[in-house]
């Protein structure tokens, strides 16, 4: 069918919202590596009311219809504190899900444009569903691979479709799959040791009776350790709040490792519980039956599964020869053997900037085996 047959246009009210949030149900169902999110947290990831990074992100939501059948949709995004930040003009896509037609694709992706245009930007990256803090990057390799909570899923089509519109790579970031079970132990004792650390280093679980306070220096230790990665933008203190109450289900106090220098917490380590693993046959939906099934799942039959979504080791430290490896390397331990007496098979590792040398020989050093691509495009906006 012809590309005049395509109209695009702005979400607006609960109709359109839903239609937003089905699309990837309808187009991927079936597809090996595709769990839909459940209906309930998109409606709260993407609602100003109930998501603090719209305190500074402006985002707009778009649908494409073709014989008023949706058929595609899409985000444009400027964020303020990725401005204040780099100042460079560039605005952000990201939820980009259509039909495998490369005339959706254009005008998706040319709306999103226009508007970021309108926004005075110059240039334009994603995706990023809706931050560099959430959902990042477009599947390339890998799409057969598990379905993992905060990492996206796309079909072998879509990476096409967006080059094809002009878009070239920019950073390709990896996830690794890490076998908890018999992944063997690693040098970091022995690295601290030749450091002259012995006897200064204490690892240790997350205490949940101090939940906030562990939370905030968990974020201090990250925004420290994150602060040169490319797209960097540090955690308002809502987005901890909020992410704090939102992750509460999935996180297992065991799965939170603090590495301590002299009583100082410098590294860190964070293993969420898959959720999608026990949401798996939902189709989005929290019907009370499927609430009943995920209490069971999450409870009592367990979900074997996680991902390790932040680790990280304060600056100081981790230029250091053998201590910025050290520290990484006895937190993953820690997690490894806390993961290894819950019954927890496997983590996903990621994402890893493909240029973070350091962090990717670590990771696969002990075990970690890269098993998915995912790619964040750039495209210069002519005025």
């Amino acid at each position: 069918m012809p590309a005049s047959d395509i109209v695009v246009s702005p979400v607006d009210g609960k109709a359109d919202l839903k239609a937003f949030i089905d699309l990837p149900k309808r187009l991927y169902a079936g597809h090996r590596g595709y769990i839909p999110h459940l209906d309930a947290e998109r409606r709260d990831a993407f609602s100003p009311r109930k998501n603090p990074l719209f305190g500074h992100v402006e985002v707009q939501f778009f649908l494409a219809r073709r014989g008023g059948r949706v058929v595609g949709r899409i985000s444009a995004q400027v964020d303020r504190a990725y401005l204040e930040r780099y100042a460079d003009s560039t605005g952000h896509f990201g939820c980009l899900v259509a039909e495998d037609d490369p005339a959706i694709f254009a005008a998706l992706l040319g709306a999103a444009e226009n508007w970021l245009r309108r926004k005075s930007m110059r240039r334009v990256t994603g995706p990023f569903s809706l931050s560099v803090n959430e959902e990042v990057g477009l599947l390339v390799w890998g799409f057969d691979s598990r379905s993992v909570l905060l990492t996206p899923y796309d079909p072998p089509y879509a990476g096409t479709r967006v080059e094809a519109c002009g878009y070239a790579k920019v950073k390709d970031v990896f996830s690794y799959d890490y076998d908890v079970q018999n992944a063997p132990e690693t040098i970091g004792k022995k690295l601290m040791e030749r450091a002259g650390m012995a006897g200064r280093v204490k690892v240790r679980s997350a205490d949940m009776k101090k939940f906030d306070a562990e939370v905030r220096t968990l974020v201090g230790i990250f925004n420290d350790a994150w602060s040169d990665n490319w797209g960097f933008v540090p955690f308002t203190q809502a987005e901890i709040d909020h992410a704090g109450k939102a992750f509460g289900p999935v996180i297992v106090p065991e799965l939170a490792v603090f590495v301590e220098v002299d009583g100082e917490a410098v590294a860190f380590i964070v293993a969420l519980t898959n959720l999608n693993e026990a949401i798996r046959d939902f189709g989005g939906s929290l019907a009370p039956i499927n609430l009943l099934k995920l209490v069971w799942r999450m409870r009592v039959a367990g979900v074997r599964s996680t991902r390790v979504p932040l680790m990280g080791v304060k600056k100081k430290y981790r230029n250091h020869p053998l201590m910025g490896a050290g520290l990484a390397m006895m937190a993953i331990d820690q997690l490894r053997q806390n993961g290894k007496r819950l019954g927890k098979t496997s983590a996903e590792l990621g994402w890893i900037l493909e240029d973070n040398g350091p962090t990717n020989k670590i990771i696969r050093s002990v075990g970690g085996v890269h098993y998915k691509t995912h790619r964040l495009y750039e495209k210069a906006l002519s005025a």
